[in-house]
Parts: C-alpha cells; structure tokens; sequence
C-alpha cells in the first residue's frame, strides 16, 4: 500500500499530520510506501507510539525480513567493536533505533543477556524476524554465548510492560562498566537498574571527577554514581531517592563492588524535603549530581525539568559553599542550548560565581540522526560552583 504524504518530512518519525487521507492512522499500521505530490520518497511503517505514528526506513525498498535485520544488525554491532572487545565493559547498547536506522526498536545488551524495547505494536509483531536477525548477526560477532532475551513492551495496550523472549533470564544480572560492578534486573519492568546513556559519566566519577569530595547524589534510583564516586575517591556519599527500594539496591551496588556501605548515608525521600532537611542540620556537600526524571507526580507535587530544574539548582546552593553541581537531563524537549541556559540564568539569579567545567552528551553507541536533534536528549554539564 502506498500512503501520501502531505509534504516531504523534516523527521524519520511520522506525525499525525504528515498524513494525507488516513483518519485513522493505527488502522493502516503495517509496512507502506510513502509518497508526495504522487512520487515514491521511500518506505517505512506505521505503527502508533509515543509522539509518533510511524517512521520512515532509509534504504528499505520493502517489508524487511530476517536477512535484512540480520544486515542491520551486523552493520550496528560492527561500530560498536571497541565496546564488544572491551573485557572492562559488558553492559551497552548495540542498537539506538533510527540513529541505527530503523525507528522504533533499541536492544542493549547485558553481559550474554539482550534487552529488545518495542516503542510501537507495529514492531513488536515482527519480532520473530528480528529475533531470528539478531540472532544471526550476534552469532556471527560475539565471542560470548546469547544467553537469553527481553522485550520492553514500550507502547500503550501492551499485555505487559516486560516478557522473556528467549531462554532464561535470572532475577539478579552482574555486568560491568569499565571496571565496575553493577547489579541489573532484567526483568523488573522497564526499567533494568543502570541507565547506559551516563556510562561516560560514571567513568569520569569513578576516574576522580569527585575526588576527596562529600557526595549528593539527588534522584539516585540504585546509586550508580554513588559507587563510581566512592571507586574515585569520594570523602562519602549520600544517596537519596524517593522510592523506598532505592535503599537495598544501592546497598547491593556497594556490595558487589566490595565497598564498605556502613559510613554512606542512602534517604528514602523527595529530594526537596532532603534538601530543607539537609540544611536545617547544616550539612554540606562538595560535589550535587542534579538528574531528575523529565516528569514525575507523587501526591503532593509534580516535577518538570523544564518548570522546575531552576529549583532544583537553587535548593542545591543552600547546601554548598563550592565545588561541583552535576547538572543532567534526558528530557528530549529541551535543546542543549536551552538548558545551559536555564543553568547559567539560575545562578545569575542567585548571583553565584561559576564556571563551566565540563558537558557530556550521549556516549557513541547511543547515535542520533543529524535530522533529529532531539534523539541527541542527553545533557549533563558539570558546573564548578566558586
């Protein structure tokens, strides 16, 4: 079936509005030909998700098959052979989705363990051929046995948001992370207990960014940073997280680095209320790792980075002299520019000398097209508070 466009997209992701005659554009989800004013542009598929309804293939004449995923993939493993030969590292990702030109699918892989994240129903109904692809690719460039695999069910009316695919998956994964250790669940939903995108981050931590410093590491989830600042010379850390569970998996974090957690202060708490409690009893901090979830609502309050991160600098100040405040977002709204600008107006405002010290972007196994910056979403500046 071929489907009109109503112009020739800026985007590989299709909008609503790209559309011309479809009313209903999760009635035609499936593979197509796209065209404008009547001439093929190229093919893709439908296939409704979050800020989409489809995405344009570049190079794909036809509906793929498992020897063009296969292809796909040994093209996407191929660029990432300083990451498969690196014994230091077992946890990365080997597929980024349209920046490995194919919307609407990533797959990281843990250490003989792969992670498949469906963003669209279209995709995961294909799973079959993308299983048998990646199979034949991973065989053919992996020294390692694959060992099991995952699907993320990413998509609104998903059966579940996490099911083993193929083999077995035990509750409790250990990989590593130039040199570290880090405890991961595979199966706890979408979430798996490190996020790879900081990898570049937490070397720099664990390489002595923090050094000698009294650590705060706001929104904290399993304490990944707080192990690789404690590895780089961190005075302490303190780890705080509003879910309760944060406690006994950055507990673990520790653990399995053979570090002693006894003197490391972890809260299970809203980061706001730690900070006017950090402060009531005077306590300071050298070095702030500020990363938020772009958005969250508990039941007193809701968060945004781009409403609220200027809060966020600002509580931080009451809490330090001088040193470092990691500043990091994933939230894809938000350009680069944007957000160094809300840091740098945020302490003008608060009239507090600074420098920029240092940014981070997404680490070279996370590729974004150049046609959409906002797959580039990470950001982390690293400010020196003087």
């Amino acid at each position: 079936m071929t489907i009109q466009l109503k112009k020739r997209p800026t985007s590989f992701l299709l909008q609503a509005n790209d559309l011309a005659g479809i009313k209903d554009s999760a009635d035609s989800a499936g593979w197509h030909e796209f065209s404008v004013a009547g001439k093929i542009i190229g093919a893709g598929y439908l296939g409704v998700q979050n800020k989409g309804v489809g995405w344009l293939i570049p190079n794909a004449q036809q509906k793929p098959d498992a020897t063009f995923f296969t292809n796909l993939f040994l093209e996407a493993i191929g660029k990432r052979k300083f990451l498969v030969r690196d014994a230091q590292t077992t946890a990365f990702r080997l597929f980024n989705g349209a920046g490995d030109g194919f919307g609407g699918l990533t797959i990281d892989y843990y250490g003989g363990y792969a992670v498949f994240s469906w963003y669209n129903e279209t995709i995961a109904n294909w799973k079959k051929e993308i299983i048998r692809g990646f199979k034949e690719a991973f065989a053919s460039s992996f020294r390692e046995e694959l060992v099991g695999i995952v699907a993320k069910n990413r998509y609104q009316g998903a059966a579940s948001e996490s099911e083993i695919l193929d083999g077995t998956i035990p509750e409790d994964v250990i990989v590593l992370e130039n040199g570290l250790k880090y405890h991961v669940h595979l199966q706890d939903g979408w979430m798996t207990g490190i996020f790879l995108d900081q990898r570049e981050v937490r070397k720099s931590l664990k390489e002595g960014l923090a050094k000698d410093c009294r650590v705060l590491n706001t929104f904290s989830y399993t304490g990944a940073f707080s192990v690789a600042a404690k590895v780089g010379g961190a005075k302490s850390t303190t780890s705080v997280d509003l879910a309760k569970r944060s406690l006994p998996l950055t507990k673990e974090q520790f653990e399995v680095n053979e570090l002693d957690d006894s003197k490391e202060k972890m809260y299970a708490m809203g980061v706001f209320h730690f900070f006017d409690y950090a402060a009531k009893k005077k306590l300071n901090y050298d070095c702030i790792i500020l990363d938020p979830p772009s958005f969250a609502r508990n039941k007193k309050q809701t968060f945004s980075v781009a409403k609220n991160y200027n809060e966020l600098i600002e509580a931080s100040l009451k809490v330090m002299k001088k040193g470092l405040l990691i500043c990091s977002t994933n939230a894809s709204n938000i350009s680069y520019g944007n957000f160094r600008k809300m840091i740098e107006t945020t302490l003008k405002d608060q009239k507090q000398a600074y420098a920029i010290q240092e940014v981070f972007r997404l680490p070279a196994d996370f590729p974004a097209p150049k046609e959409m910056p906002e797959e580039n979403y990470l950001k982390v500046v690293v400010v020196s508070i003087l």
